[in-house]
C-alpha cells in the first residue's frame, strides 16, 4: 500500500512533498495533490515535508475514503478527460492536471 494524501491537502499546494519525492509520484490536481500508488516506493520522505500533515503512511492506516480517492485519480477518467491518467511515470513531465476527483470537488475544491 502506498502513502495517501487526505483532505487536509485541499487548497494547500505548497509543493514541499513534491520537492523531496525521489520518484516524482506526487501529481497535482486543481486543489489537491495525489500520490500514484503504482509509482510510490513507500520511502516516507513526503510525510515530514508536508506542511499540513495531509500525507499518511500505510502503517498509519489511512482513511479508506482517501485511499480510494487517490487511486481513483489515476484509475478513473476525471472530469474533462476521456481516459484515466494511469501510470505516466512521473508528475513533473505530466504537469498539473487542473482537475480533481469528484470527492475533492464536493469537499471544497473548485
Amino acid at each position: 500500500m502506498a502513502y495517501v494524501i487526505d483532505d487536509a491537502c485541499i487548497g494547500e499546494l505548497d509543493g514541499s512533498c513534491v520537492d523531496v519525492c525521489p520518484v516524482d509520484c506526487i501529481y497535482e490536481g486543481l486543489e489537491k495533490r495525489y500520490i500514484n500508488p503504482n509509482e510510490c516506493i513507500d520511502c516516507g520522505a513526503c510525510v515530514t515535508a508536508c506542511p499540513v500533515a495531509a500525507i499518511k503512511s500505510p502503517s498509519d492506516g489511512p482513511d479508506p475514503v482517501w485511499m480510494a480517492d487517490n487511486r481513483a485519480f489515476f484509475e478513473l477518467p476525471l472530469p474533462t478527460r476521456s481516459e484515466p491518467i494511469g501510470d505516466p511515470g512521473g508528475a513533473s513531465s505530466f504537469g498539473p492536471l487542473g482537475v480533481d476527483t469528484q470527492l475533492v470537488t464536493e469537499r471544497g475544491g473548485k
